[in-house]
């Protein structure tokens, strides 16, 4: 018997997958006013006759998904996400080269604007993330913070007007972001706040931080699959972020 859904995996799987998750573990860089995680062994095969891990670590931490709870009262929380909220058609928004150029580079509206004179409007109800190609300096936790001589952080982000421009005029889903923050780092240091996060997330759009192997996809075309574990009243956990590409 023939089941349409079986052949439609089966045609998935002749596309290219991309993992756009860092692997992470104790030493992986996180955000400065977390600790690392802890991993400890407290059975082993040879001992006990099985292998168990006790991880310990923040919800945010690695490659992770942000509910919108993380930064505002009375909104989602992880568990409350639908599943189809985290399959989601997948625009990357490449600004690497500027990125490259300026560490403090802050994806604006005129940007997006600009991308969208070149590659078409932004669809509605799509993820769409911000390649800066900061992934690159993981696990480098000097070169991942990338802060100067007073202790100033320089990280690129989103500007303020580009989330409300994507968010109120193209209605997109969701975001994503290679940093640490969905705010440059200029900006967090100018308005003592994590300003467009805390906007995003009232929206009641979630986010991906951390992601990488943005630089493995197309403009469009692709499809994001977040697949996170399913906490009880979480802001948020490390996901599994994947991206199916089509066929060339």
């Amino acid at each position: 018997m023939t089941y349409p859904l079986w052949l439609q995996l089966q045609t998935l799987k002749t596309a290219r997958w991309v993992d756009l998750t860092h692997t992470f573990n104790a030493d992986s860089p996180h955000f400065s006013a977390f600790e690392g995680a802890i991993v400890e062994t407290p059975f082993t095969v040879k001992k006990d006759g099985f292998f168990v891990q006790q991880w310990s670590f923040v919800t945010q931490y690695g490659t992770h998904i942000d509910a919108p709870i993380h930064f505002v009262e009375h909104q989602r929380y992880l568990h409350e996400l639908d599943l189809q909220e985290l399959v989601l058609p997948l625009i990357v928004l490449d600004f690497s080269e500027e990125v490259a150029r300026d560490a403090d580079f802050r994806l604006t509206r005129e940007h997006i604007e600009q991308w969208e004179a070149i590659h078409g409007v932004i669809e509605a109800d799509t993820f769409v993330a911000f390649r800066s190609d900061w992934s690159k300096r993981w696990p480098d936790h000097t070169q991942f913070e990338n802060k100067d001589s007073a202790g100033q952080q320089h990280l690129p982000g989103w500007s303020l007007d580009a989330l409300h421009y994507l968010i109120e005029k193209r209605h997109i889903k969701a975001i994503g972001h290679e940093t640490f923050d969905t705010d440059a780092s200029i900006d967090i240091a100018k308005n003592g706040d994590i300003i467009g996060e805390r906007y995003v997330l009232s929206q009641d759009c979630y986010q991906i931080e951390l992601l990488t192997n943005l630089d493995q996809l197309p403009e469009r075309g692709a499809i994001i699959y977040n697949i996170a574990p399913k906490p009880d009243h979480a802001p948020g956990f490390p996901v599994r972020s994947f991206a199916i590409v089509p066929s060339a």
